[in-house]
């Protein structure tokens, strides 16, 4: 029986774990002259000071960072949130940035949202 529970747990652990992941439900661009402006509402079970969602980055296609948004406090109350951030600067060319959220517990999210740039 304590091999069946061990085995149990070791299956839904990473249910467990994914379900305190960041997720971003949203993605609004809109671009002004040569940067951009993203509006991000991102959905995370913050639970207080020691467990929240804490920055969202926009990366390039080869995984650089073109810019990071960080959040200063636990949204407890507020799921989901939105947050902008404003001058960003994307290369001649690009066509897609992905975005990725960090939980202050568990670190990057593993999905990538993938946003498409119209020029």
């Amino acid at each position: 029986m304590k091999h069946f529970a061990l085995a149990l747990l070791m299956v839904c652990a990473p249910a467990f774990a994914a379900a305190d992941q960041p997720e971003i439900v949203n993605v609004s661009v809109k671009k002004s002259g040569m940067t951009w402006r993203m509006d991000v509402t991102v959905r995370h079970p913050d639970t207080g000071w020691g467990h929240f969602a804490d920055g969202w980055e926009v990366q390039d296609a080869a995984g650089n960072r073109l810019g990071y948004r960080e959040l200063m406090h636990p949204h407890v109350d507020e799921q989901p949130f939105t947050r902008s951030l404003s001058s960003l600067v994307v290369p001649d060319g690009t066509r897609e940035v992905f975005l990725r959220v960090h939980c202050s517990q568990h670190g990057w999210s593993e999905d990538k949202k993938r946003v498409e740039l119209d020029p």
